[in-house]
């Protein structure tokens, strides 16, 4: 996948959450009966998945954040995943104007970028799906949740006799049709995800070539460069497994059985430590480390793309 179809797979991806070609970074967003709760930003991540915490305390970290000061006194709450959060409205003013923030703008790019797009390009590659369509139906099954749960249900992989990558792709997003409409509201409302993609495998548009239309909005060399709003809604699967608590360096240290687990994870990936259960500045310094090994986002915080990682 060459630049400008990455550009164009996250362009598909952010028109499906925030209805713009760019992503809407500002976007905040409560639906009825979501279990993400609380979503925020151009690819919308939630406060549920621990997502939320892990980029506004990124954004925190920047000296140049300009909201900074004020979204600080919530991290606590959203790495708790304080679902109280979902009604606090002085907060979704902030997240809002963090918004317009050319420091957020970046973070949030670097954050999608490291969490969900990197990690599905793997994903894809490791299972033969080579195209930059196929690479994005994976993506987008990142964003919203549910990957690995859809491929148990498609019965077959690439390579299999009479399958190939395209053959594969189309009876994975007709799966993950029958699935998402099976599911507990809101989520059947967003098959129009795997509609779309099946519009575009029946226009044979497997290297996505410009301009494309995704739920009518159109994407092209120009639009790439506008942002014009069409607005939308989404969902993630409530059927994921519960995340686990984020964890970080704090003063004092977090310590107990999942730093523990962690610890023990760790060592099995090579990075030996000395299983205490308490997470000090070695475990944070081994984190570290084995993110950069696996090309995560460094930033020592095991969060759910560091702990799917490890196996967790």
């Amino acid at each position: 996948m060459n630049e400008l179809q990455k550009k164009t797979a996250q362009a598909i991806v952010n028109i499906f959450e925030s209805g713009r070609v760019h992503g809407d970074y500002g976007a905040v967003a409560v639906l009825k009966g979501d279990e993400g709760h609380l979503t925020y930003g151009r690819s919308q991540t939630t406060l549920g998945s621990g997502n939320l915490f892990v980029l506004v305390k990124s954004y925190c970290s920047r000296p140049d954040a300009l909201y900074s000061e004020d979204l600080r006194p919530y991290l606590r709450d959203l790495a708790q995943c304080n679902i109280a959060l979902d009604s606090d409205m002085h907060l979704r003013t902030l997240l809002r104007e963090a918004g317009e923030d050319p420091v957020m703008r970046d973070e949030q790019d670097r954050f999608f970028d490291a969490h969900f797009f990197e990690p599905a390009l793997r994903a894809a590659s490791g299972r033969g799906v080579l195209t930059p369509l196929g690479q994005t139906v994976i993506y987008d099954s990142f964003i919203q949740g549910g990957f690995n749960r859809i491929v148990s249900l498609v019965g077959a992989t690439i390579g299999d006799r009479d399958v190939d990558e395209k053959t594969w792709i189309a009876r994975y997003v007709k799966a993950r049709e029958e699935w998402l409409s099976r599911l507990k509201p809101p989520l059947p409302t967003t098959v129009y995800r795997p509609q779309a993609f099946f519009r575009l495998i029946e226009r044979d548009q497997w290297e996505l070539p410009l301009p494309l239309t995704v739920r009518g909005v159109v994407i092209s060399t120009e639009t790439l460069e506008d942002t014009m709003p069409v607005v939308r809604a989404s969902a993630v699967d409530p059927c994921d497994p519960l995340p686990g608590k984020v964890l970080y360096l704090t003063t004092p240290y977090l310590r107990g059985p999942e730093v523990l687990k962690v610890q023990e994870a760790l060592s099995t990936h090579g990075f030996a430590n000395g299983g205490d259960g308490v997470y000090g500045p070695f475990t944070e310094a081994l984190v570290k480390k084995f993110q950069e090994s696996k090309g995560l986002a460094v930033d020592g915080m095991v969060g759910p793309a560091t702990r799917a990682a490890l196996g967790l």
